[in-house]
C-alpha cells in the first residue's frame, strides 16, 4: 500500500527539515511526500528551504506535492510590487535577508520565483483533502475561495463539518497535532521554537524533529 507523508509549516527551518527528512522512510518508487506551505517567512534560512524543495522535486518528479500558503502568496505578491507591508510584517523581512548577497543585493532567481507562481492549492485522494488553512464550511472543495484555502482559521477550526474526506492542513500553529474526525492539523510551530511534524497515512503516525 502507498503510503502518504505530509509535512506541515517549515518557516525557513532549514535545519529541522533536513533532520525531519531523514527519518522518514520514503519509498520514492511508491509513496508520496506533501507540503503543505509556509515554507518561508520568520525562520533563518528560507532562501536554503526552497534550494531544498526545488531539489527533491527534480529528483522525484511525480512523487512530491508542493501547496501554496499564505506567506509564498505574500512573498509571491511583493515581488510583483503588491501587498508591500503585509509581507514585511509577517516576517518578510527574514526572507529578503536569506536572499542577500555578499555585496549586500537581494537576488531572487527565476526557478524560486516560478515555484512560488506554480504552488497547487489543495490537492485531493480518494480519502483525503490536503490544503494549507482549511476549508469554508457548507461549500464544496470545487467552489471554496482560493483566499479561504490559505487563510481561513476559526470557521473551519471550529467545524464538524463533513466534506466527505478528511481534511489534513497547517496553519495554525499548535502545541500538539490536531486529531478530530473530519480534520487533521500538523503545524506544531517549528519557528516558534518546537517541532516540525511529519503525518504518515494511513497510518496515522507521526514523526517529529
Amino acid at each position: 500500500m502507498r503510503r502518504i507523508f505530509v509535512i506541515g509549516d517549515i518557516h525557513g527551518c532549514l535545519d529541522k527539515l533536513r533532520a525531519l527528512l531523514d527519518k522518514i522512510p520514503v519509498d520514492w518508487g511508491r509513496d508520496l511526500l506533501i507540503f503543505l506551505g509556509d515554507y518561508i517567512d520568520r525562520g533563518p534560512d528560507s532562501r536554503g528551504v526552497i534550494d531544498l524543495l526545488l531539489d527533491l522535486k527534480r529528483r522525484h518528479e511525480g512523487h512530491v506535492i508542493f501547496l501554496q500558503g499564505n506567506h509564498e502568496w505574500m512573498f509571491s505578491n511583493y515581488l510583483k510590487d503588491r501587498h508591500y507591508v503585509l509581507f514585511l510584517m509577517n516576517g518578510g523581512q527574514k526572507t529578503l535577508d536569506s536572499y542577500r548577497g555578499a555585496d549586500g543585493k537581494i537576488e531572487i532567481p527565476k526557478s524560486h520565483r516560478d515555484f512560488l507562481d506554480h504552488l497547487d492549492l489543495f490537492y485531493e485522494t480518494e480519502d483525503y483533502i490536503f490544503v494549507h488553512a482549511g476549508l469554508r464550511p457548507g461549500v464544496s472543495i470545487s467552489d471554496q475561495d482560493p483566499e479561504d484555502l490559505i487563510w481561513i482559521r476559526s470557521p473551519f477550526l471550529e467545524s464538524s463539518y463533513d466534506w466527505g474526506k478528511r481534511v489534513i492542513f497547517g496553519h495554525t500553529p499548535l502545541l500538539v497535532p490536531l486529531i478530530e474526525e473530519n480534520k487533521i492539523g500538523i503545524d506544531t510551530g517549528a519557528v516558534y521554537g518546537r517541532v516540525l511534524t511529519c503525518l504518515i497515512l494511513p497510518d496515522l503516525d507521526f514523526i517529529c524533529e
